[in-house]
């Protein structure tokens, strides 16, 4: 009698082994003829295609301005170098408060979908990481891509056992275009320091350090699908928040360069008008709750919550996509943001924050009391958690963020800046879902954060809680 036939599956079936959990990062501070003419194609094309939109201007006005015109033709350039220029676009387009408007606005197309390779790399990179031949893996595998983004692209498949699922697959040869690019742009970054007084304030090389950082975790789709399992595990944690999920790591059928998980159907979140028949206020809510106890009690947390990685599920649940980019504060900084919660929401008593700066070694020479250094906290970022989140402007956060920094000599985790950043993005959405939201101010976000504090103030208040 014959042995069944092994099925086929990678080599992360029983999970990624620790070495596969290693992030490997190139050197930023080498330059070799690659990055040398690297330099030369990238001035060429930004130059020409800056150039080419300004010349045309007055042939395409249309009521766009000349600002308008410069931006836009600087995104084509943009999409012609690549992947890495594709990201800073990303990087533009989600921080329209920090970034001049015509530029952000131009920026935003590089969140949509980006040309993706053929069928044929995308199978190459899928056989060469998981050993097997794509139709021996998987019972169907489309070769259209139902989505293509600057590092990788996803395609719909068939698991043996009939579970739909889509592989994400890195672009070929993505990590050394990426690396060139990095090191270009850092040796750039470096001249314009020694040339211009606002890149040196501005710490350009620091900003492409972690550009460089965040990449190279990125291109690691090992550490990728283990965080989103990790998240996913942990939204339940508390045995609510079944309005919110991420999809589930198929890890048979992954490997260093492509992850399989669940296959969802929706739409984005900032698909406003098809929205209109659902509770979208309780939508968002249950999304931003999900996303703080992430931040503040979990540890790691989704870091890029644009609308492609936010959807709403033909079920109505939200999901959370896309772990390329994560966070995680120190336990110090997150015991500090619930301090700064708890005192929008609960107390008023900022002076705690004061504490816990100092506990971390900073604020020693600072005459203040606990209490004069919590007023300080107080004007500074009361005004923006206890408004409507749709009235929050990222800019004035991170700047209130940097000017408490600067008075304390605290410096913050450049985590910190990205948790900034998600806000900016939730801002946007809650003027549309939830106007008139208060995040400062809404208990239900917080119940698992501060349990007995918020039930008391719950009670207090006359305030009935939703379930879920």
């Amino acid at each position: 009698m014959h042995e069944p036939t092994p099925r086929p599956v990678g080599p992360y079936a029983s999970g990624p082994p620790p070495a596969a959990l290693t992030v490997h990062s190139a050197r930023l501070d080498r330059s070799r003829a690659a990055e040398l003419w690297r330099a030369l194609v990238i001035g060429v094309v930004v130059v020409a295609y800056t150039l080419l939109a300004l010349v045309t201007w007055p042939v395409r006005r249309r009521g766009r301005t000349l600002a308008d015109a410069a931006s836009e033709g600087l995104v084509n350039g943009f999409e012609v170098l690549g992947p890495t220029f594709v990201k800073v676009g990303q990087l533009m387009a989600s921080s329209s408060g920090v970034f001049p408007a015509p530029l952000a606005n131009a920026c935003l197309r590089c969140l949509d979908d980006v040309p993706p390779v053929p069928a044929q790399e995308a199978r190459r990179v899928i056989e060469a990481d998981l050993g097997h031949p794509v139709d021996a893996l998987f019972a169907s595998f489309d070769d259209v891509p139902l989505a293509a983004a600057s590092v990788a692209q996803v395609h719909g498949c068939v698991l043996p056992d009939g579970r739909e699922a889509v592989i994400k697959v890195q672009r070929p040869d993505i990590f050394r275009r990426m690396v060139v690019d990095l090191r270009t742009a850092y040796w750039g970054a470096r001249i314009l320091e020694k040339l211009f007084e606002f890149f040196r304030i501005a710490n350009a090389t620091a900003i492409i350090r972690d550009l460089h950082a965040a990449t190279m975790t990125e291109l690691n789709s090992a550490v990728e699908a283990d965080r989103q399992a990790r998240f996913r595990t942990n939204i339940g944690a508390f045995g609510d928040n079944k309005g919110v999920t991420t999809p589930e790591v198929y890890w048979d059928y992954c490997g260093p360069h492509v992850i399989c998980m669940e296959r969802m159907y929706g739409l984005p979140l900032d698909r406003f008008p098809d929205l209109v028949h659902m509770d979208t206020r309780m939508l968002i809510r249950r999304g931003v709750k999900v996303w703080i106890e992430s931040v503040i009690l979990h540890g790691p947390f989704h870091g890029d919550v644009h609308a492609g990685n936010l959807w709403v599920l033909d079920d109505g649940r939200i999901a959370m996509l896309d772990f390329g980019i994560v966070g995680e504060l120190p336990e110090s900084w997150r015991q500090i943001l619930r301090d700064m919660f708890y005192a929008t929401l609960i107390d008023g008593d900022f002076s705690r924050m004061a504490r816990g700066i100092r506990s971390l070694g900073y604020a020693q020479d600072n005459d203040a009391t606990d209490d004069e250094i919590g007023l300080q906290v107080a004007a500074a970022l009361a005004p923006l958690l206890g408004r409507d989140l749709g009235e929050l402007r990222l800019s004035e956060l991170i700047m209130a963020l940097i000017g408490i920094g600067k008075n304390w000599g605290v410096a913050s985790p450049e985590e910190l800046v990205l948790f900034g950043k998600q806000l900016g993005y939730f801002e946007r959405y809650a003027t549309e879902l939830a106007p008139g939201w208060v995040i400062g101010q809404d208990l239900f976000l917080f119940r698992n954060v501060f349990p007995d504090a918020v039930a008391a103030k719950a009670r207090e208040l006359g305030v009935e809680l939703p379930d879920e």
